[in-house]
């Protein structure tokens, strides 16, 4: 009996994760208003382009779907970040309501600038003048409402399906593995294909292995009592640096191009705007600064050291060896630094020798994006076998009936 109710709420979550998918999938393959199809079917990518495309799927962003989940990517970690560093008592103050509310506010200005962005360098089956702005216009409020339809998608699933909103990022990623493995030859595949074995090992033995520091705990007085420690993870916030780093690049390209049409004449604003791609040194610098600033930023909000030292304080639990108090929150500071570095560190070489070889010619610019692409399958993976398996055991529990004798 346990066993069927557990299959049976874990199937119905697959087939509404599946039915999430299938419509995700339509609406990448619906194209915009006036587009030019045609301009695209045989263009080469560009570096930023097979990026992105994990988080819109759709490579040349010249569909319905064209924004992808960026938009929405890009506001969270910025309210998450803007909510963090407030003070305790403000933090007390905002309800999930207005955190939701001012995210959906910048998700609503980061798609109108992205689409706006993005519109001016697509090429429409229209002339020139009155016409092509209409249908510019309209390309602009199809590419905002599909970021928000996306973004309803994701909550759907969040709510009654499995993986949440990574999920699309998941199949995104494995399209995009299957275009670049199917269209390249085996020479262009082989440095590319080495790197990424290496790197998927490197993500599982990081999001398998944990830090464990000992505690004291005062409520427990048993055999296990010597069992007893704080588990910290290598990669203690996963691959979501490489996701949300990839669409917090598109920040200060945004903002370089609207100081470029204030100043066209500018010739600086023209060098960062021809540099700050991941095809030059500049670009590669300021994406692994990203990376490396996500990643201890998100890993100090997640395991916030502060709470855990005033969690202890008012539970009587102690850190082996280190006195209650400030020390307490000192060490662990210096642990939740020491790990996020490390694990900045680890991503950002994993991620930078492709960056760096196909900059030098040393890795074909269409398939460099794969090692980066088999990093966050893997990281999405291990938490879509952890979802699946807690909702298996979770099915799993008999109910608790008072009535029973």
């Amino acid at each position: 009996m346990q066993a069927e109710k557990r299959d049976g709420i874990l199937k119905k979550k697959f087939i509404y994760t599946a039915f999430i998918l299938v419509l995700f999938t339509v609406g990448k393959s619906i194209p915009l208003c006036g587009i030019d199809v045609d301009m695209y079917l045989h263009r080469t990518a560009a570096a930023e382009d097979l990026l992105l495309q994990t988080l819109s799927g759709d490579l040349y962003r010249c569909s319905l779907f064209a924004l992808g989940i960026s938009p929405y990517i890009t506001a969270s970690v910025l309210v998450q970040i803007m909510h963090s560093i407030q003070s305790t008592d403000l933090r007390t103050r905002h309800s999930p309501k207005k955190i939701t509310r001012d995210t959906l506010l910048l998700t609503l200005l980061f798609s109108l600038l992205q689409s706006v962005s993005r519109v001016r360098d697509l090429s429409f089956r229209v002339g020139d003048g009155r016409e092509l702005a209409m249908v510019q216009c309209i390309a602009v409020m199809e590419m905002t409402a599909g970021a928000f339809f996306i973004l309803w998608l994701s909550e759907r699933n969040k709510k009654y399906g499995i993986g949440g909103q990574t999920v699309l990022i998941f199949i995104n990623i494995l399209d995009g593995i299957r275009a670049v493995v199917c269209s390249s030859p085996v020479q262009k595949l082989t440095v590319s294909i080495l790197i990424s074995l290496v790197v998927m090992e490197i993500v599982l033995i990081m999001e398998n292995t944990e830090m464990r520091i000992p505690l004291l705990r005062i409520s427990v007085h048993n055999l296990y009592a010597d069992k007893n420690y704080l588990a910290i993870k290598l990669n203690p916030i996963g691959v979501m640096p490489v996701m949300f780093s990839t669409a917090m690049f598109m920040l200060p390209q945004l903002l370089v191009r609207a100081l470029r049409w204030t100043f066209p004449q500018n010739r600086s604003l023209l060098w960062l705007q021809e540099n700050l791609l991941l095809s030059k040194p500049m670009g590669i610098m300021v994406y692994i600064v990203i990376l490396y600033g996500l990643t201890i930023a998100f890993s100090m909000i997640f395991m916030n050291p502060k709470e855990m030292t005033e969690s202890f304080l008012k539970s009587g639990d102690s850190i082996e060896g280190i006195h209650a108090g400030r020390a307490t929150g000192r060490y662990l500071s210096r642990v939740s630094v020491g790990i996020s570095v490390f694990s900045a560190t680890v991503m950002g070489v994993c991620l930078g020798i492709p960056l760096v070889l196909q900059m030098s010619g040393g890795m074909d610019r269409t398939v460099f994006a794969l090692p980066s692409s088999v990093m966050m399958l893997t990281g999405l993976f291990c938490n879509l076998q952890r979802e699946a398996a807690a909702l298996r055991d979770l099915a799993s529990y008999r109910s608790f009936d008072l009535n029973e004798s």
